[in-house]
């Protein structure tokens, strides 16, 4: 009889000067997504900085991940966490300057770390300088044709131009005291730029090559499917915008156009060496439509929201890697894999709850069962084939912080949509890295949204060489994902159909995985030999017992 728990001691870790130097490096990369204002700070003003940042790159590198996709640190209002962007070759004072993210990226080059950035093409700040012009010089601008303004309807102009609703909730359009209106698909701090006048194609332009001669590996593209809009802006006629995204129904995402924008800046990228992608924020009805934006000639991967929203259900879960996988293969790209974002409740919490509720939860739920399912899915998403990304604090097994009181919290959409879907302060709290301090390590000034008491004992330092914890988890799935060659880059899995139900099994060249999503403990014969298990499991006479939600990887 033999036992195998996460212990990493029979592992290596990757060395500070492990490079992965190929060619199509982002086919099966790992990568962290940071949100800078709650990553670390540095000058104890309770906001993340870049300095903070280059400091904890080094943790990063020990983690194992490839890159380091960072959430935008541009100059901004910071009406919606920096998404509402003034200036985009400008760092907002908050998180440094321009020389502190080139530090950021030498220093991540250095240990072999690629760095991602966000660029927010869809909307602006309306602190930036063409949409305050816009408003100043009044209806005759011509800055107003940049975005979208419209006269009103009704006697005198007092109903919106059309029926839409913003994202965050509300009427997507917002009057000026001139009468005109302008559309904001998200917060009215946010207007919509105009993709049909070619200065804002050739404004975009120029950045992405400011931010390319600055030395970025690539960029992730928010809101990718919102670009373009319906000729006319027509109204939806009742539609149930949350319902459906898609341009049978939504006038104002996925549009085919935003294809030709993506084969423009295409051209781009690669004219510049080191393989540097681009990646789709693209929520689209189908991972058919997704697969549109990450053709040869356009975009290198697209994030997998069907398979973030998938319950904790064998068949829901084959069904959803089955259906991307397909959707990928024609287009040659690879399918990416994703739990958590700072969009959407940590998949510890999602997970802690019954299936059905989305992807904002309100409620810490059943978090010892949360944390066992988001344990096992972790090791299930690096098992399949393509690419997987991990977001901050998801190693130290994180859940949401679901009681935040309401005078704290600054998600713009909690208090547009009265609480509705606005709940993203909970997966943006700061992370803890030590037991003690007055932020648990995050900074000297304490945190710009408090952290639970629990904080300390999920921390870097309680987790780190402490055998079972989650920390050492990823950090020994990583290294093996890097040692096993039937892992990460493909774009197959072949499934096991005499599985028991409720338990998934498949291999890859070398390689199986099988994950128990019952509740109960299932009895199975041995495929190979333990490599890592999320819970521990016991092998015995050639059989194991697979603890409830449980997910084994093998040697085959």
């Amino acid at each position: 009889m033999s036992q195998y728990s996460t212990d990493p001691s029979s592992v290596s870790l990757p060395s500070a000067t492990t490079t992965r130097e190929a060619a199509d490096w982002w086919r099966d990369a790992v990568i962290y997504q940071v949100y800078p204002r709650s990553f670390a700070d540095s000058d104890a003003d309770g906001t993340g900085d870049l300095e903070g940042i280059r400091r904890r790159l080094p943790y990063l590198k020990e983690l194992g991940v490839d890159a380091v996709w960072l959430s935008p640190f541009y100059a901004s209002p910071q009406a919606d966490g920096g998404y509402d962007v003034a200036d985009y070759r400008a760092v907002d004072p908050m998180y440094g300057t321009l020389l502190d993210a080139d530090a950021v990226i030498r220093d991540a080059h250095a240990l072999g770390l690629r760095i991602i950035v966000d660029l927010v093409p869809n909307h602006s700040s309306d602190q930036h300088e063409w949409f305050k012009r816009a408003v100043a010089e009044g209806p005759s601008s011509p800055l107003r044709d940049r975005y979208h303004f419209r006269p009103g309807k009704g006697e005198s102009g007092e109903l919106p131009p059309n029926d839409w609703e913003s994202i965050f909730g509300g009427p997507a359009w917002t009057r000026l005291p001139d009468g005109d209106w302008y559309l904001h698909l998200f917060a009215p701090e946010q207007p919509d730029l105009n993709w049909e006048h070619p200065a804002v194609a050739d404004e975009f332009r120029s950045i992405l090559r400011f931010w390319l001669d600055m030395g970025v590996d690539g960029f992730r593209i928010d809101v990718a499917h919102g670009l373009i809009k319906a000729q006319g802006l027509p109204d939806l006629g009742g539609g149930d915008q949350l319902k459906l995204l898609g341009n049978d129904v939504m006038p104002f995402f996925d549009q085919d156009g935003v294809h030709e924008v993506y084969r423009s800046w295409r051209t781009i990228l690669d004219e510049y060496d080191g393989e540097r992608i681009f990646v789709a924020e693209a929520w689209t009805p189908t991972v058919e439509r997704t697969a549109n934006y990450v053709r040869p000639d356009e975009l290198h991967q697209a994030f997998n929201f069907q398979y973030l929203g998938a319950p904790w259900e064998a068949d829901e879960l084959r069904k959803i890697i089955d259906t991307s996988l397909d959707a990928m293969r024609p287009v040659g790209a690879p399918a990416t894999w994703v739990l958590s974002n700072h969009d959407v409740t940590r998949h510890a919490t999602r997970y802690a709850n019954p299936p059905g509720l989305g992807t904002q939860i309100r409620t810490a739920g059943d978090r010892e069962l949360g944390l066992r399912r988001a344990r096992a899915a972790t090791l299930l998403m690096l098992a399949l084939p393509g690419s997987a990304y991990i977001y901050q604090g998801e190693e130290l097994g994180l859940p949401d912080v679901t009681d935040l009181p309401d005078e704290v919290r600054q998600d713009p959409s909690f208090f547009r949509a009265q609480g509705q879907d606005g709940y993203r302060d909970g997966c943006r709290v700061p992370i803890p890295w030590t037991r003690t301090g007055p932020s648990y390590g995050f900074g000297e000034g304490g945190s710009w949204l408090p952290q639970p008491d629990s904080w300390g004992e999920l921390s870097v330092e309680a987790q780190t060489g402490q055998e079972g914890s989650t920390l050492e988890l990823y950090r020994t799935a990583l290294t093996l994902r890097r040692e096993q060659a039937g892992l990460g880059a493909g774009a197959e899995v072949t499934w096991r159909e005499d599985a028991p139900a409720g338990v998934l099994h498949f291999e890859r060249p070398g390689f199986a995985c099988t994950v128990n999503t019952t509740g109960a403990a299932v009895r199975i014969p041995a495929p190979g030999t333990v490599l890592l298990a999320s819970s521990p499991v016991t092998v015995e006479d050639d059989t194991i017992e697979l603890p409830a939600d449980c997910t084994v990887w093998w040697a085959a």
